[in-house]
């Protein structure tokens, strides 16, 4: 490392207001004898950005691949500064009043967000549907899901050690990459803290860059894909549990409520929760395991329990002895068939055995069937 701060901007077309955030980055550094730099990370701009850059002193680091969080990446991974403080280049942030940020960080924070709602929203800068319903939800759901404290997961104006940075190894491209940046964190134990910042209205006369709906749901659908526990496993356990004991009270004998009774078409209704459930608890085991192996996600004492318990022989063993008893209930039900001469049957109640026959088959064949791909997936995590 050769400075001890770098700024980093990300920029495409930015040459109305990028010498100003420049300027003010820089007098910065100068006010408060901090050995920093300026870099642009460049995605393409038509403008004369650059040139503008270069004239200001700033680096300009040349990123091809578009999207938000590879022009971050591509300016990241030039920083030769300890600490890296990234925000945009379209005046929103004052960059000459970064010293709570890099007070947190000379303290020992790895990672320091800035909260826009603490510090201040001017009037005109924050779209009525983003302050009031998309950073409010989203932030809410980030807070759920990872037990974060952050209250603005959508600040960008933000700063962490470079050495920080390299570990979480941050792989998405577009405008989700900021929430990826702040999952990462928590998924990895980073001490985090959160400043006021004030949010101005950008000094640009064209559009932003960010789509409301399109890039909010790319946000939302990283929080999900980056929490299993909320997309697979929790909804799995609430399924599996409504169908096990449900169909355990419907095989002994119908349900009256009131005037409505619960007999085996329900039994099926609830054979089929049964099912959807436990898809959904193996699928979370099957993308924790996939996460982890693509270096997308950090390993945890779950994951590490997940294999202390899940093995090939215990599903093959666990999913034959399912289907020898889908079997036997299905031999008892043909035994009830031959006593009636293969005749007509009571309904109600050969399907209490017929329809357990066939759930507890099914899922027998997936247990085994899913216990070859959980080892499958495994064999990389082995060899690590």
């Amino acid at each position: 490392m050769t400075k001890e701060v770098s700024v980093v901007m990300p920029c495409l077309n930015e040459a109305e207001t990028l010498a100003i955030c420049i300027q003010k980055a820089q007098t910065y550094f100068k006010a408060h004898n901090i050995d920093g730099e300026v870099i642009i990370a460049d995605n393409g701009s038509t403008d004369g950005s650059q040139q503008i850059a270069l004239n200001m002193g700033a680096r300009v680091i040349d990123v091809p691949n578009k999207g938000y969080g590879n022009a971050l990446k591509g300016g990241f991974d030039q920083a030769s500064g300890k600490y890296i403080i990234m925000g945009d280049a379209d005046d929103s942030y004052d960059f000459s009043h970064l010293s709570l940020f890099v007070e947190k960080l000379r303290s020992g924070y790895d990672f320091v967000i800035g909260n826009r709602f603490k510090g201040g929203i001017q009037k005109n800068a924050m779209p009525f549907l983003h302050k009031y319903l998309g950073n409010p939800v989203l932030s809410f759901l980030g807070r759920l899901f990872f037990k974060s404290s952050i209250g603005d997961f959508h600040c960008g104006l933000r700063g962490f050690s470079n050495e920080a940075y390299q570990k979480m190894k941050l792989t998405t491209t577009g405008m989700e990459f900021a929430s990826e940046m702040i999952v990462k964190a928590h998924l990895m134990n980073y001490k985090i803290t959160e400043v006021p910042t004030i949010l101005y209205p950008d000094g640009r006369s064209r559009k932003p860059h960010l789509k409301t709906w399109s890039d909010g749901w790319r946000h939302l659908r990283f929080l999900l894909l980056y929490s299993p526990n909320w997309l697979f496993l929790i909804p799995g356990l609430v399924l599996m549990s409504l169908g096990l004991l449900l169909s355990i009270a419907l095989i002994l004998t119908p349900i009256q409520i009131g005037k409505i009774t619960l007999d085996i078409h329900t039994l099926l209704y609830a054979s089929g929760f049964l099912i959807t459930g436990f898809q959904f608890v193996v699928f979370y085991g099957l993308t924790k395991i996939f996460a982890v192996t693509q270096n997308l996600l950090p390993k945890s004492n779950r994951y590490n329990t997940l294999f202390e318990y899940i093995s090939l022989e215990k599903g093959l063993i666990l999913g034959t002895l399912m289907i020898v008893l889908g079997i036997g209930l299905t031999v008892y039900g043909f035994s009830i068939w031959s006593n009636q001469q293969y005749g007509p049957l009571e309904s109600s109640k050969t399907l209490r055995i017929i329809i357990p026959a066939v759930t507890v088959m099914i899922l027998g064949v997936q247990t085994i069937l899913y216990s070859f791909f959980f080892s499958i997936l495994g064999l990389k995590d082995e060899k690590n």
